[in-house]
Order: structure tokens, then C-alpha cells, then sequence
């Protein structure tokens, strides 16, 4: 028997606009942070509406930078869902602060406003909901409550561009929000990522710490216009993205939005494939949001298939099909669970989504034959193991 073709869950979209743009860069001799990430910072900021945006090498740099900026330091607490990827617990971890994991709405798998409520303490500065799998979360009510209570929001958008809620893009709904533009990301340049916000003094900070505390343009000291001077203001990180990186990432940008529609369609044809049965639960989608469809996470219904979700993914993947789980609960890691004592049933609704969660392939290169491909497959072995 002929093994299939194997459909990878994640594959970058990359055109030729951004081939030829990184090899114009690269016999620029500009190859470091320079001209194009200025651009591409400018670009950015006009995309997702924000003043200022400070362009560096990941997500995760970006909300060290932005948790920083705003002074969490030693015994702070700030919050988080369960649901995320480990930076976003990690960059709270890195400033001695502690991170306070709290659960997530069975819906959405977004964080739970009453949960974020509950949670806080004097010790708290700061709220970071996760914008899962590209919906936003319910930032009017998590903003609202924030401000009541003296808190910052710093939103971890890795999942949500192209993405907007009541009209907003979700680059103007929190203090500080930070975008990562890793290789399965929606936009992609390798690795990167954005921090924006409205706040010049915090902007200010985030530039100079990203590039070893040293005094603001540090890149320009080797420019024409630049000086060999500078003064180290603060001991910052090695956080800054390339003239390489941006000059893909500026061609990702201007088809964003092309890319998203392409994205949607996908997760349309599946909507219509899985949805209305008892065998699974399709992701809930709010009218009022703008998904940027970085993830589709179909729940299986436990009741009504023979086999569980480890083994629909083995027998998915001897189809040809690659998928993945979003995510491990964070409270369920052994780190997490060992320095703050988190159960698996201390956060029911986190761990229960998990149980049952799958990740399809959902990205822009994928052809209608692809689509076709997952919809068969996961058909047939939804017939196969009915109970």
C-alpha cells in the first residue's frame, strides 16, 4: 500500500515579492536591524492602528519588553489563561514575577473575565488574555475591569492579525498588545515579532531595552549619519529583528488581509464538513469579531467516537494528515505544577477542552484539494470508530 502524500499542518506562504525583496537586502549590505525594520515598524503601526510599534525577533521578546516597560518587577502577579503557548507564562518568570494561571470560557477557549476577577490580588499588576486561535477575547469587559481595579492589559495577540473586535482593530484594545511573526504564524518572517502601543514613554523603553539598553537609533551608529558614541542607559537584551527578517515581513504585511480571506474559506469548508453532528464541536465564532484564523481547533465529542483524540491524531497522521494540540494546559506542566502547586483539576474547563482538542491544518498555501484531503480523512475515520 502506497503511504500518502504527507499535508504538513503548518507551511509559511511566502511569494516571490518577498524572495526578491531579501536579496535586494542582502546586496544591500544592510543585513542587521536598519532601514527596512524602520519600515517595516511604520508599516506595522499604520496596519494594526497604533502609534508606535517596536519591531523584534519573537513574540516572546515582545511581552518581556512590554511587562518590563511597564515596571512588573519581583512578587508582582500578573495574570493569564491556561490555554496559551509557554511564553506567556515564561516572560512573567523572567522579571521574578509570578504568573497566576486562571481558566478559560468552554466556547472560545479565551480567558474567563469572571475567572481574571477572582484571581485578582493587592499583588496584581497586570492581565494578559491570549486573543486563542485568532478570535479576540472580551476586551471591553477585561478592560472595564482592569481600569476598575488599577490593572494594565497587555494583550498576547500572537494568534490575531489580521484581526479586529467591534470595529477595533486589536492592535488599539489593550496598553500594550504584542504580535509574533514566527514561521507558522499568520504573517511570517522566520522569527519576529511586534510590540504596540499608544504610550510613547513606554514605546521609548522597549526600543532601548531591546537592543542592550544602549541610547535610542544604537543601529544608525555604524550609518552614515550615525556616531560611534553611545551610553548604555539600562541593562537590556539582545531582542532586535533583522533588515533580512523585515524585508519579508513588509511583503506578508501588504497580503495579510488576502491571506486571512484565504483562511477563512478553509475554515468555512470545514465548518460546513464537521459541523451539526454529534461527533464534533466546530470553534465558536462572535459576529462581532474579526477572526485572523490562525488555528481551527475541532473538539471531538468523547460520547461518540470509539477512540480518543491521541489516537484520531496517530490514525489522522497514517492518513497524511499533520495536526497538532493547542495547547497543553499551562497549570498541567510539570514546572508550574511543582513551583506553584497547580492541580490538572484545579482548572477544569482549561483541562477538559485539551482532552478533546485537535488542531486541522489551516494556512493559506493549502490548495481546495488539500481541504478536500482533511475533510475525507477526518469523515472517514469519524465513520470508522463511530460508536
Amino acid at each position: 500500500m502506497t503511504q500518502p502524500k504527507f499535508l504538513p499542518f503548518a507551511l509559511p506562504d511566502i511569494s516571490g515579492s518577498e524572495i526578491d525583496s531579501v536579496v535586494e537586502t542582502l546586496r544591500s549590505g544592510w543585513i542587521t536591524t536598519g532601514p527596512k525594520t524602520k519600515e517595516f515598524e511604520q508599516e506595522f503601526a499604520k496596519a494594526v492602528q497604533s502609534p508606535h510599534a517596536v519591531m523584534v525577533n519573537s513574540c516572546t521578546a515582545a511581552l518581556h519588553l512590554a511587562l518590563e516597560a511597564i515596571g512588573v518587577t519581583q512578587n508582582d502577579e500578573v495574570i493569564i489563561p491556561s490555554m496559551t503557548f509557554a511564553a506567556t507564562a515564561e516572560v512573567v518568570r523572567y522579571l521574578n514575577a509570578r504568573p497566576v494561571i486562571v481558566d478559560v470560557r468552554p466556547s472560545d477557549h479565551n480567558i474567563s473575565v469572571e475567572a481574571i476577577e477572582d484571581a485578582i490580588t493587592s499583588r496584581t499588576r497586570a492581565v494578559m488574555p491570549v486573543h486563542f486561535a485568532g478570535q479576540p477575547c472580551d476586551m471591553d469587559e477585561i478592560t472595564e475591569l482592569a481600569r476598575r481595579r488599577g490593572l494594565l492589559v497587555v494583550a498576547d495577540s500572537a494568534h490575531c492579525f489580521p484581526g479586529s473586535y467591534k470595529g477595533r482593530n486589536v492592535g488599539t484594545l489593550a496598553d500594550l498588545t504584542c504580535f509574533s511573526f514566527y514561521a507558522t504564524k499568520t504573517i511570517s518572517t522566520g522569527e519576529g515579532g511586534a510590540a504596540v502601543t499608544a504610550n510613547p514613554d513606554w514605546a521609548d523603553r522597549m526600543r532601548i531595552m531591546a537592543l542592550h539598553g544602549i541610547s535610542r537609533d544604537a543601529w544608525k551608529r555604524y550609518a552614515a549619519d550615525g556616531s560611534w558614541y553611545y551610553e548604555i542607559t539600562a541593562p537590556g537584551y539582545k531582542y532586535n529583528l533583522t533588515d533580512i527578517a523585515s524585508a519579508i515581513g513588509i511583503g506578508q504585511l501588504a497580503r495579510a488581509e488576502e491571506m486571512r480571506t484565504r483562511r477563512e474559506s478553509i475554515a468555512d469548508a470545514y465548518d460546513d464538513a464537521f459541523g451539526g453532528t454529534d461527533t464534533f464541536e466546530t470553534p465558536t465564532r462572535s459576529p462581532e469579531r474579526v477572526h485572523a484564523h490562525h488555528l481551527y481547533v475541532l473538539k471531538l465529542n468523547p460520547e461518540a467516537l470509539a477512540i480518543g483524540r491521541d489516537r484520531f491524531i496517530v490514525e489522522l497522521k497514517e492518513r497524511g494528515i499533520g495536526t497538532s494540540v493547542h495547547f497543553i494546559p499551562l497549570h498541567m506542566h510539570p514546572y508550574y505544577r511543582k513551583t506553584f502547586g497547580y492541580r490538572p483539576e484545579d482548572l477544569p474547563v482549561a483541562r477538559a477542552l485539551y482532552e478533546r482538542s485537535v488542531s486541522l491544518p489551516i494556512y493559506s498555501k493549502m490548495t481546495d484539494d488539500d481541504v478536500a484531503r482533511v475533510i475525507e480523512a477526518v469523515r472517514a475515520l469519524a465513520k470508522a470508530h463511530q460508536r
